[in-house]
């Protein structure tokens, strides 16, 4: 049985206001999984962030962190928070210091941790976020893109085992959006989880191994990826655009281009070699192939 960091058992929220949020939720986070949070806007992505970092509690229900339930002590709350990083929309939500290295230092400094270390986590998330040339540039002289960098940066720099990020390529430029899976990509040693909320589907595609769509407020779906990205129906209900690799793969396979797979392409090189004729029909040698190409 996959380990989970978050179980939630039938949790429901809704805010002071008498919006109701999220509706009977039922689900695990798994450990060491890229998850991607799909769903449209007002569906109860945020929503879910705040309940996973202990900023709202649910109004009904249960969660469990580390299979331990949630009780919102201080002691369990710092104990959650230092596990769990988390990547705001806005930047400006999530910056107070004066420059960006000063920013950065802040949560590990927190963390009472040796000089050592803090430096040396430091050093890396500025070098992992390309910051070097800023490190002493105020923030408030920053651009968007280059705000939400030293966001991602001062999150790394605590090394949490969660990273929790909500749309975070809102503002960020082309090179810097498919930039931040290559950065998440170099975190992930197999015990980190990764939630990445966003619209862009084609980007978080190739990307995430474990998708989860909310609409409006309940779980519509939690697993992989091609039972998802063949669900027409399902699609439309949750206002999910079909990435543009499985449309062209439905369209070749229409046109008799290409023979049918037991799994979704994932990547256009794997699509190019099922135009080559290089069949993959199963699991197994889809997984072999990918191992030898990494």
């Amino acid at each position: 049985m996959t380990e989970s960091f978050f179980r939630f058992d039938h949790v429901s929220f809704q805010y002071s206001n008498g919006t109701k949020a999220l509706h009977e939720l039922s689900l695990s986070i798994p450990k060491g999984k890229k998850v991607a949070i799909l769903g449209e806007n007002g569906s109860g992505k945020s929503t879910f962030f705040k309940l996973l970092i202990g900023l709202e509690k649910p109004t009904n229900g249960e969660i469990q962190f580390l299979n331990e339930t949630l009780h919102y002590s201080k002691k369990q709350l710092i104990n959650l928070r230092e596990r769990v990083g988390f990547i705001f929309q806005e930047a400006d939500n999530q910056l107070f210091a004066s420059t960006v290295k000063q920013d950065i230092l802040y949560g590990p400094i927190n963390l009472k941790w040796p000089y050592e270390k803090i430096e040396h986590n430091v050093s890396s998330a500025i070098q992992l976020t390309e910051l070097e040339d800023l490190t002493e540039r105020p923030i408030h002289f920053l651009s968007g893109g280059q705000k939400k960098r030293v966001t991602i940066a001062g999150v790394y720099a605590m090394d949490p085992k969660i990273y929790i990020l909500d749309e975070p390529t809102s503002s960020l430029d082309y090179y810097f959006s498919n930039q931040l899976t290559t950065y998440l990509d170099e975190l992930d040693d197999g015990e980190r989880t990764f939630l990445y909320s966003t619209h862009q589907v084609n980007l978080i595609y190739e990307w995430a191994d474990h998708f989860i769509v909310f609409h409006k407020g309940q779980l519509l779906y939690s697993g992989q990826r091609d039972a998802l990205f063949s669900n027409d129906a399902l699609l439309v209900k949750a206002h999910i655009e079909k990435p543009w690799l499985v449309k062209c793969y439905e369209t070749m396979l229409h046109e008799g281009l290409i023979q049918q797979q037991s799994l979704l392409p994932r990547s256009m090189g794997e699509l190019m070699d099922l135009v080559k004729g290089r069949n993959y029909t199963t699991a197994e040698a889809i997984d072999e192939k990918r191992l030898r190409t990494t």
